[in-house]
């Protein structure tokens, strides 16, 4: 496998028409055939049946599914993150974030995930949402940082992150990440693979084209995520393309009210170009 295809999408768990919702975002998952996809805001019942969001999501599209919970509604109703995968998921395991009190709390999926490729490390999360809890979203992914420096050590595949963190490019909690802004005397280093192969447009995610979105009466941001720690010294990791996804509407309706990532990722090693 020379390159891994990676989406990320916020489903906005059952809100809006769901059923038509449904059937737009299955349908275009099935043309990306991506290998992994990200998902947040999935709903899961605890006792198993319906919901099961990620299960309705994926059915019948040939992909494993792991789920983690972030906030336990209540009922055994669950909503978390979600990661689907080509690849059979070998481990998945669930962190819960750092959140502010008496608020939703937030939570990072990691899986590993064994592909042609080799063994890679899958980080799937959704920050805190509140537009002046950019100290929390500041702790969360400094949490983030610190768990994937410990379950994904430098040797092996670079690790994907991705999800909604409900942050602009320009944040701290984002230039954090993409290695411009340093917290508590440590900084990181990953990839944005938009910013690094996107086409150059701003890439809003959550956009006031987007009727779902608009209600909200907020700015167009680009919130959404795919991050690498790459390329790593075979070239592994490398962002080649990015672009939106799952953001044209059928007969009024969108698939979500945020619009989706899609990233190609240099999975296979590579020697230098020479001089």
């Amino acid at each position: 496998m020379d390159i891994l295809r990676v989406v990320t999408l916020n489903i906005w768990n059952n809100q809006g028409p769901w059923p038509d919702r449904l059937r737009l975002i299955r349908s275009e998952l099935a043309t990306l055939d991506a290998h992994l996809v990200g998902l947040q805001e999935v709903l899961h019942l605890e006792s198993g049946g319906a919901p099961d969001q990620a299960r309705a999501i994926s059915d019948g599209l040939g992909y494993y599914a792991a789920f983690a919970s972030a906030w336990h509604i209540g009922g055994g109703l669950q909503f978390g993150n979600a990661l689907l995968s080509r690849f059979p998921i070998k481990e998945a395991r669930n962190f819960m974030l750092p959140s502010a009190p008496d608020d939703e709390t937030r939570a990072l999926l990691y899986c590993t995930v064994e592909a042609p490729c080799g063994l890679i490390p899958v980080f799937v999360t959704h920050l805190s949402w509140k537009l002046h809890q950019s100290d929390i979203r500041q702790q969360q992914v400094a949490f983030i940082a610190q768990t994937i420096r410990e379950q994904a050590p430098i040797a092996g595949f670079p690790p994907v992150l991705m999800g909604d963190f409900n942050a602009e490019p320009d944040s701290d909690e984002i230039r954090y990440l993409r290695g411009y802004h340093s917290r508590l005397g440590r900084s990181v280093y990953f990839a944005d693979c938009f910013a690094v192969a996107g086409d150059g447009s701003p890439g809003y995610t959550y956009a006031r084209d987007n009727q779902y979105a608009l209600r909200a009466h907020e700015p167009n941001r680009r919130l959404d995520y795919i991050f690498v720690r790459g390329p790593d010294r075979a070239l592994r990791g490398e962002p080649l393309t990015a672009r939106r996804c799952f953001d044209q509407p059928q007969g009024g309706v969108f698939p979500t009210d945020h619009y989706g990532v899609l990233a190609e990722i240099q999975a296979a090693p590579r020697k230098l170009d020479p001089l």
